[in-house]
């Protein structure tokens, strides 16, 4: 292997496998991986790889579920200078062939059972589960002994999660990744001594390069989950296997809402990480009234920069639970107008972002490029206060807010107050148009119990000015989501704009 200067994503686990040969790296079923024994599999897929024909700057689509597989395959296409693709599991027809496509990719790693999904014609090497998958390849392939990329070739595109638009394929360097691992080492106290479990889908950001690789490059024993199941998870904490966990409000909520919450022995529980979407913050004091000593942090921040960009770390929680917290250590971030221009603190404004974890742009999208990365500055469209002291608090994504009657209204404060009323398991809440108040702000609201439109509206009338009080409550039985579990407010204001 040419000499490198290591600040690549593989790198970080080679420096952990020489550090820590012998310690579990990662648990996944039944299958249990060394740090040394990772690092050789990681070499021995990477040249599985090129066998097929493919060369650095290649783009490789990831179709598949949570799995060591699925870790092995980003890994080997790290170090053989390949750009990974991850693709969600779930995403199927037009949406599916939008993403291999519009990427390039070359080929498709994808599990067996999703391979009849994709469009006719792209080349597929199954992830594991037969006997030519790539896992069953690794015990007769030779280790890759190729140049190592540098720390400024692309090693991912990370596709944005399309709320509002076809998505976006982000640009990741293995220097921001590097630089984005650094951060979330530092703000989140990750340590070699944590036993995290990864339960949530590996093709988002969030758990691959927030928790995953960053406690790979701590030394940490890691244990990989197919999904966020309340009964593996109480079990797992409770046999003390696991002592910290990431997940969504979403999953959070369902968690705090299992009948067996209250008696479940999961005081080993040390570290709550919370983040891809905004958590009522009724849910956030449930989990602390009940878990008194539990470290929580809040994780804020989107794929285009790793995707870190706050966290709120738990003794900065008392007085701050609406709050993301103050940028990590490779973010510097500003509040502007329309303009560009920085607004007071306690105003709201667009947060935007300067960083050595940002994207390079967006993959064969030139316009759109350069409409987010203006003066310098990367704009996240997310409508967020600063304190005095640092703080952000997330108001709402920009295009979310809603004009009733010429005033704007963040759906965040709406939602927290429906949060309160016991009824209420989801809620989200919009703008749908309305001849008298240009926007009627609408919840829409997902019941645990008997519960009326009339009474949701007084409650939420008893706690809001009378601008902000919704004026209607649509009852579903599930809000739609992207990957990363953030409601799908397009979505509604199409379905119900429609009815």
């Amino acid at each position: 292997m040419t000499p490198g200067h290591g600040s690549t994503v593989d790198g970080a686990l080679r420096r952990s496998a020489r550090r820590t040969p012998a310690r579990v790296a990662v648990e996944y079923r039944d299958r249990s991986w060394t740090y040394e024994e990772l690092d050789e599999a990681v070499s021995r897929a990477a040249s599985v790889l090129l066998d097929q024909g493919l060369a650095p700057g290649d783009r490789v689509g990831a179709y598949g579920h949570n799995s060591d597989a699925y870790l092995l395959a980003f890994l080997a296409c790290a170090r053989a200078g390949l750009v990974h693709v991850p693709v969600n599991q779930h995403l199927t027809g037009d949406d599916l062939a939008y993403i291999v496509g519009q990427s390039g990719s070359t080929l498709v790693l994808a599990d067996p059972d999703l391979t009849d999904r994709l469009p006719d014609g792209v080349r597929t090497l199954p992830l594991r589960d037969t006997d030519d998958s790539l896992l069953a390849r690794l015990t007769s392939a030779p280790a890759y002994d190729g140049p190592e990329p540098r720390s400024e070739d692309l090693v991912q595109l990370l596709y944005t999660s399309g709320t509002t638009a076809l998505p976006k394929g982000a640009m990741m360097t293995h220097r921001a990744l590097v630089h984005e691992y650094l951060s979330a080492i530092t703000a989140l106290d990750l340590s070699a001594g944590d036993r995290p479990a990864h339960a949530l889908p590996l093709y988002h950001s969030a758990q691959m390069h927030v928790f995953l690789l960053p406690y790979l490059a701590v030394g940490a024993t890691n244990t990989v989950l197919d999904a966020p199941d309340g009964d593996r998870l109480f079990d797992l904490i409770e046999e003390g296997r696991v002592d910290s966990l990431f997940a969504p409000p979403t999953v959070w909520i369902g968690l705090v809402n299992r009948p067996d919450f209250t008696t479940r022995d999961l005081s080993g529980l040390r570290k709550a990480y919370y983040g891809a979407s905004i958590m009522p913050v009724p849910v956030l004091e449930r989990l602390r009234e009940r878990l008194p000593k539990l470290a929580l942090y809040n994780c804020f921040g989107q794929s285009e920069i790793g995707p870190l960009a706050t966290v709120l770390a738990p003794e900065e929680h008392k007085g701050r639970l609406e709050s993301c917290g103050r940028t990590v250590l490779f973010v510097d971030a500003r509040v502007v107008d329309e303009n560009g221009q920085d607004v007071p603190d306690g105003t709201p404004g667009e947060i935007v972002y300067r960083s050595p974890q940002l994207c390079e742009g967006y993959w064969d999208k030139p316009e759109e490029t350069a409409e987010a990365f203006r003066d310098g500055w990367f704009h996240s469209g997310d409508l967020a206060v600063r304190d005095a002291h640092g703080y952000f608090t997330i108001v709402d994504r920009v295009k979310d807010v809603i004009n009733s009657g010429g005033v704007l209204v963040a759906s965040r404060q709406v939602e927290d107050v429906l949060y309160t009323h016991e009824a209420v398991a989801e809620a989200a809440v919009i703008g749908l148009p309305d001849e008298k108040w240009i926007e009627a702000v609408t919840a829409v609201v997902v019941a645990r119990g008997e519960v009326s439109e009339a009474e949701l509206l007084s409650h939420a009338r008893d706690k809001l000015p009378a601008f902000k009080a919704p004026k209607r409550v649509l009852f579903v039985d599930e809000l739609p989501r992207n990957a990363s579990g953030k409601i799908l407010k397009r979505e509604l204001r199409e379905r119900f704009t429609r009815d």
